[in-house]
């Protein structure tokens, strides 16, 4: 089998009985790393303090992930604008937070003949919000509410910054 050592120093090939004589004079396991090699690979190591590591970097793993949640707001057709904005201020919250928001247009009674209303809203919503959202799902009908799935815009990479120099060449010949 080809062997390496506690530090990952190649030993060479060695018999099996070899490497577990190694193995015990350094006080340490023969972990099988590639079964289906010819030679099989193997490595001198404690294999307890090996696993705590590989547990301990999973555990790191999974606390820096982010989970993107779905937050839903909710407006109707005759919804006034004090109402509108503190659901747009909530949207743009959400978006900064990283979440994403489903935006449900509720008809009750008769507004449903009126369906033009609730896509002009939502329309609204989605051009107040252009620079910031991504529309993953397009307003549609859904018995008697209309959906519209929104996402924070991706970063494009350079994009930002590139953009500032354009915008304040552009400024100053706008006020002159």
């Amino acid at each position: 089998m080809r062997l390496s050592g506690p530090d990952n120093e190649p030993l060479g090939i060695v018999p099996l009985m070899e490497a577990l004589r190694m193995a015990g004079e350094l006080d340490v396991d023969l972990v099988e790393i590639v079964a289906t090699a010819t030679p099989p690979v193997c490595r001198l190591m404690d294999y307890g303090k090996f696993k705590y590591l590989e547990q301990k970097k999973a555990a790191e793993a999974k606390a820096k992930q982010t989970v993107i949640e779905i937050k839903e707001i909710k407006f109707r057709p005759g919804t006034d604008d004090g109402d509108y904005n503190v659901k747009m201020r909530n949207i743009k919250r959400f978006l900064a937070e990283g979440d994403k928001v489903k935006v449900t247009l509720r008809f009750r009674g008769r507004e449903i003949t009126h369906q033009n209303l609730g896509m002009d809203l939502l329309n609204r919503i989605r051009d107040e919000l252009a620079d910031l959202i991504q529309v993953e799902q397009f307003p549609k009908l859904e018995g008697r509410q209309m959906i519209m799935m929104i996402a924070p815009a991706r970063k494009k990479p350079g994009g930002a910054a590139a953009g500032k120099p354009v915008e304040g060449n552009s400024s100053p010949v706008a006020t002159a």
